[in-house]
This record gives structure tokens, sequence and C-alpha cells, in this order.
């Protein structure tokens, strides 16, 4: 496990390789977001982007998706994989939204976790990117493979992975790392064939470090 003094540098590193990094769903209301985090489960981003243009066009309104049937709202996911279960945890949530929310989303985690289709992960990317909630930490496939792979733990099940990142990572800087180290294993980073060469963090990565000494035994 990472001290904090060594997460800090991984931290500011990140930043320096990516200062724009932002959460590459394209929403502009807050609700937006929620639905397009749920459309992105078992999905890319991008496929995501692609029909959210033409779903939210067709739905244009909180009210809209509320007073809609799942089966009206299929269509427009189907090309998202699961699009029965998300279209139906939409409209739920959306209808939720309005009478237990005022139509806005909530700002607490254990609010938020009572919203069909809502699990810690997207609750944490709400309470990151929305209300800018210190501590906030959004463990998906990328954060777990490189968390791993850098040295911050050594297990893959993401509710262990979440509060060892939150205890090391400074509070404030929690929710773009995140973000950072999905575009980090986008593009250097890589499931099965990471370019450690290239990589900003080599210097700090257990992974890296392992395969350099494997590279200048040989």
């Amino acid at each position: 496990m990472k001290t904090k003094e060594e997460a800090a540098r991984i931290v500011a590193l990140l930043e320096r390789e990516y200062p724009d990094a932002t959460c590459s769903l394209i929403y502009e209301k807050d609700y937006e977001l929620l639905f397009s985090v749920r459309l992105a489960a078992q999905c890319t981003d991008e496929r995501v982007n692609q029909i959210t243009p033409a779903l939210f066009e067709a739905f244009p309104t909180l009210q809209a998706f509320a007073d809609a049937e799942p089966e009206e709202v299929e269509p427009y996911v189907r090309s998202c994989g699961f699009f029965r279960a998300k279209a139906k945890d939409m409209v739920l949530a959306a209808r939720m939204l309005l009478s237990n929310y005022g139509g806005k989303v909530p700002s607490t985690m254990e609010e938020l976790l009572k919203l069909p289709g809502v699990g810690r992960k997207t609750a944490n990317l709400i309470l990151g990117d929305i209300y800018q909630a210190p501590g906030s930490v959004v463990v998906d496939t990328h954060c777990i493979r490189l968390s791993n792979r850098i040295g911050f733990v050594n297990v893959k099940e993401p509710a262990k992975i979440e509060p060892v990142l939150r205890s090391v990572l400074p509070p404030e800087k929690s929710s773009d790392f995140c973000h950072r180290i999905v575009i980090h294993g986008r593009v250097v980073c890589h499931p099965r064939k990471p370019d450690c060469i290239s990589c900003c963090l080599q210097e700090e990565c257990d992974y890296a470090k392992e395969a350099t000494m494997d590279t200048k035994m040989k």
C-alpha cells in the first residue's frame, strides 16, 4: 500500500500529464449525468455519448422520463446493452426524484443509493462531479486495474479498494484523480500490454518497477 506522501506524488504526476481531466460523459443537467452513468454500465462512454442526444431530445425533462413507460425509452438505449433494465431504472429513478427529492439529484451517499440502478460507483461520481464532495472515489475497471498495478492495493473488490484510496488520496483531489486514472488506463496502462516505458508513473508504480527490472535481467 502506498503512503500519503507517495499518493501525493502520483496525484501530482497525473495532474501534470492530464491537466484538464474531466468526466468523459457529456451532459447538461444533473439527472442527465445520473442516467448517463447508468447507461455506461457494461458499455463505453463513447457509445453512451452517441445515443444520449437523441434520448434527451425525446425526453427533454425529468417529468418526461417520469411520464414515460420503460418500453418507450428502450429503443433509444438498445445499443448500450441491458437496455430493458436500464430503461426501467431511468424511468423509476425519474419518478422517485420528482416524488421524493423535488426533482433534484440527492447530495448524499445514503440518498443516492436509494435510487434504482445506483451503486457506490455511480453515487461517488455524482458526489464528486456535481457536488464536489471531498473524498469521492469512483472505483471502475480502470481504477481497479491501475490501483493494483501501481501498488495502492492488492485486491480486486471495489468495496475494499474505495476505503484504501480514500485513506491516502488528498480528499479534495480524489475525484479528479479517478478521472485521470481512467484516461491513463485508456491511453497508457492498457489491460493486456501497459506501455510502462512511456508512463509518467514509472518511478512510482510497482508494476513498472518490476517490469523494468525483468527487462534488465534478460
